[in-house]
């Protein structure tokens, strides 16, 4: 029996879909994915078969991967940025327990941490933490008690889903925890749209950001100690010692 392959697709752009995700959908007969997702897709590909899903309905569109790949098809889930962060790779292989006869293959995309950065500058340079806010599946609580540790840890943190029509205030109250640990004035930035049409890139402080109205689009970068601004990009050092002449 086929495969089915779980696509990182990065931020939907063919230019930063990488050559194996590419081959696969080349491959497969039918894409499954969110209508949002499946619209990003080349030209090329929206003449397969495309089947899709409402938002909160990802145990459906998983289950109906199952049974599509049953009839015999070649089959390709697509994600935004990588599958298997935030993505849909790890419910797959939950469901995929009850099908042992097919065989799952996670290919790699770009995520929003990466990309973002690259906008940025060299913001993520040293070590970093990716943290959701979203509370739909993780509670609030064990957000907060996450966004701590990374503040104490002096990690680089990259904030995902941090605002939506019923979490506008989410990202003010994730800066107000982080300013119990982190000075105001330590240096963020965040980037909307990432390589896709309307890209924005802002550079701020952790006091000014707190201010900021962000949309679900949108990947927030608060620097750590080390982190500064060289040449209007934002930039954490690794440690190394440069010669200045």
């Amino acid at each position: 029996m086929n495969p089915i392959y779980i696509i990182g697709m990065g931020p939907g752009k063919e230019e930063m879909v990488t050559g194996e995700a590419l081959c696969a959908l080349e491959q497969a007969d039918v894409i499954v994915g969110y209508t949002v997702y499946l619209n990003l897709l080349p030209a090329r590909f929206q003449g397969k078969e495309l089947l899709s899903t409402p938002m909160r309905q990802e145990k459906e569109r998983c289950e109906r991967c199952f049974r599509e790949a049953g009839k015999g098809k070649r089959v390709a889930l697509i994600c935004s940025g990588d599958a298997g962060i935030y993505g849909m790779a790890s419910l797959m292989y939950e469901i995929g327990k009850d099908y042992p006869d097919i065989e799952l293959m996670v290919i790699p995309g770009i995520t929003a941490a990466s990309s973002g950065a690259a906008v940025l500058g060299a913001p993520i340079n040293h070590d970093f933490c990716v943290i959701s806010l979203s509370d739909l599946l993780t509670p609030w609580e064990t957000i907060e008690r996450r966004l701590r540790a990374a503040a104490e840890g002096d990690f680089v943190i990259v904030l995902y889903n941090p605002s939506s029509h019923k979490r506008k205030d989410y990202l003010k109250r994730a800066c107000d925890i982080l300013l119990c640990s982190i000075d105001g004035a330590r240096v963020c930035g965040y980037v909307e749209n990432i390589g896709r049409e309307g890209t924005k890139a802002e550079i701020c402080t952790l006091t000014e950001l707190r201010e900021r109205e962000v949309n679900m689009f949108t990947t927030v970068f608060i620097g750590n100690a080390g982190t500064e601004i060289i040449d209007g990009k934002l930039v954490t050092k690794r440690g190394y010692h440069v010669n200045r002449t």
